[in-house]
């Protein structure tokens, strides 16, 4: 009920009769009221004037399951969604979920994440009220397993449009999985999957978001930051999750037309932040430099060498720039 209020508020261009939402959700005034003071007391500010009705003035910056579903506007991320105060890991989770039969677009929100999960097996915890951590559960029927670790750049170019629409920031992609401004980072990416030898169980798409962050640990702070450092402002972090899903299902579903990057190609290769520099490939058989040149269909990085343009393919190596992260 109250996911469908604040729903109906948001939609609205002024005030809206409580006769209007009892008739609407065919509930009494007396249950639109208590909702509404329910609301009030969760920190939403919401006028109310005789003979007119209901306003939404102001929202917290909440991660709470009404928050998300009553900005909910994608076709089908966020059919399940499921959002947790603390989480150790919503990855963890949301695989869990798809094993045990969450459908396609099941969405797992984290306010706390105590035991996150990033690239390479590194940890990426987050405390409470400052960051995004949320996961998608994907089970799309005709996808290749070969061609799934595309979605994590898929996921990029979601990001980057979101944050661009929800702060005004230009952000760029850092090959193949990391979304940077200012030279650091601000979101990483991690894709999970469960295949069998042809077929895909399901995938985790896994994105972290950096948003209301003023410091970070010296070990941390010559290569990490925030939304907040990097624009001056703060941002509904709700807001921005729902953002994401809207984008990451518009470029999912150009991705699936073809089952590679070909109608993706040219705009992640214009946000792609190494692309023309110099930068040095940190491969197990060997480092070496060179100048990238953008991705393939295949989302592979082409570096040229010596002459010769290597093909990169991001399961196997790292790449940083020449002189720090980028």
């Amino acid at each position: 009920m109250k996911a469908k209020i604040l729903q109906a508020l948001r939609e609205a261009e002024g005030y809206v009769s409580g006769q209007q939402l009892c008739e609407q959700f065919h509930v009494s005034r007396t249950a639109v009221w208590k909702a509404v003071n329910q609301l009030r007391e969760m920190g939403y500010q919401i006028d109310s004037v005789s003979n007119k009705g209901y306003r939404i003035q102001s929202a917290p910056d909440v991660l709470n399951k009404n928050e998300l579903l009553s900005r909910r506007k994608t076709a089908w991320i966020g059919s399940l969604t499921e959002c947790y105060d603390v989480i150790g890991s919503t990855n963890t989770t949301a695989m869990q979920m798809a094993e045990e039969g969450a459908p396609h677009g099941t969405l797992v929100v984290a306010d706390r994440q105590d035991n996150g999960k990033g690239r390479r097996g590194r940890n990426w915890d987050m405390p409470a009220g400052i960051a995004i951590a949320m996961s998608i559960v994907l089970k799309p029927e005709e996808l290749k397993p070969g061609n799934a670790s595309m979605l994590t750049l898929v996921s990029a170019l979601a990001v980057v449009r979101a944050v661009k629409e929800q702060t005004g920031l230009e952000t760029k992609i850092k090959w193949p999985n990391d979304i940077v401004a200012g030279g650091k980072k601000v979101c990483g990416i991690l894709t999970e999957m469960s295949t069998q030898i042809d077929y895909i169980n399901h995938i985790v798409v896994g994105i972290g978001i950096n948003v209301h962050n003023e410091q970070f640990p010296e070990e941390l702070s010559e290569k990490a930051t925030s939304l907040y450092l990097e624009s001056g402002r703060h941002v509904n972090r709700a807001a921005l999750v729902e953002a994401v899903c809207e984008a990451f299902e518009h470029y999912y579903d150009m991705f699936m037309k073809t089952q590679d990057l070909s109608g993706l190609q040219e705009e992640y290769n214009s946000f792609l932040v190494n692309k023309d520099a110099q930068v040095r490939v940190l491969d197990p058989q060997g480092e070496y430099e060179g100048k990238a040149l953008g991705v393939t269909a295949r989302g592979e990085l082409l570096v040229e060498t010596d002459g010769e343009v290597k093909t990169v393919d991001s399961g196997e190596v790292s790449v940083r720039g020449i002189y720090g992260y980028v």
